[in-house]
């Protein structure tokens, strides 16, 4: 009986010997080839993450062609793809010059927002009395519309580059501050401990722990920050901007507002909007290589 069990539970192979299961289909799944799987499988989800919002994409833009060229609506009230794209082409060195303009603006006011709002955390890390007693006016700051506050800048700054940046940065800010604060508070308290215990100081436990740990915070709000910061230029420009060759997206809305060119109208705001996706994107990047080796939010994607 036990031979029988025995020659069950063998799985000949070509030389004639009987090999274990786990060992036959260990050598099963080893002979597949790993350079064909790992191309299938890259492609794979590559297309599962690109072609659905492609497709998508393309069937939004067939349906609005389609149904405004059907429906006789005239280009000035709601214009078609195929009339934004047409007013971009004729007018492609203005808004290239227009959206050159509203990136410079917005990645100066972003670059500002992340180096001061981290270096603040960090501040109002140090001590919670200094948190408790300033933190709120961040709070305050940052509950005040912006509109009500970009006139001030004016004075203050001039019209022009400066009053934009400057406004981009309050706009951009407070993410920065508030995530970043977040997650120096939220270091686990073990580590903290241990480092005390090796009498690390103040300086060092924030370099060497906190900041660490509070790095996935750091590039969440910078995630925020980094769209915030193309509506705080375009805000900026309403306000604060200068028109002619100088004038960044803003100005070019409100220009092609005032002359009812409704489809150029539309071609600046879909420039902005791919300037904040692209911002997205590149903070993103940034953000997976920068977890990626420890952190579950980017090992996962």
């Amino acid at each position: 009986m036990e031979k029988l069990v025995a020659s069950a539970n063998a799985v000949p192979d070509t030389s004639g010997s009987a090999l274990p299961p786990a060992v036959s289909a260990a050598s099963i799944v080893a002979e597949k080839p790993s350079g064909l799987s790992r191309s299938e499988s890259k492609w794979r989800k590559f297309a599962g993450r690109v072609i659905p919002p492609l497709v998508v994409f393309i069937l939004f833009i067939a349906v609005w062609e389609i149904a405004i060229g059907m429906s006789g609506v005239k280009p000035y009230l709601f214009p078609k793809p195929s009339d934004i794209v047409r007013a971009a082409a004729e007018n492609w060195h203005n808004l290239l010059i227009s959206v050159r303009t509203t990136v410079a603006e917005s990645v100066l006011g972003f670059a500002f927002s992340v180096i001061l709002g981290v270096a603040f955390a960090i501040g109002l890390a140090l001590s919670k009395t200094v948190e408790r007693s300033v933190y709120p006016y961040a709070i305050i700051l940052q509950t005040i519309p912006i509109v009500a506050v970009a006139p001030i800048i004016v004075i203050w700054c001039g019209a022009g580059m400066n009053a934009i940046v400057v406004i981009t940065f309050l706009i951009a800010f407070f993410p920065i501050l508030s995530n970043t604060l977040i997650g120096l508070n939220s270091t686990e308290a073990n580590m903290k401990n241990l480092f005390y215990l090796y009498n690390a100081t103040k300086w060092q436990t924030i370099w060497k722990l906190r900041i660490p740990a509070a790095l996935p915070y750091i590039m969440a709000g910078m995630k925020i920050s980094c769209s915030l910061s193309v509506v705080g230029a375009i805000v900026g420009e309403y306000v604060a901007g200068i028109g002619g060759l100088q004038g960044g997206l803003g100005y070019a809305i409100t220009v092609a507002s005032t002359r009812l060119q409704t489809a150029y109208l539309f071609a600046c705001g879909l420039s902005a909007a791919v300037m904040g996706i692209v911002f997205f994107l590149l903070i993103n990047a940034l953000s997976n290589r920068l977890l990626r080796s420890w952190h579950d939010s980017a090992i996962n994607n």
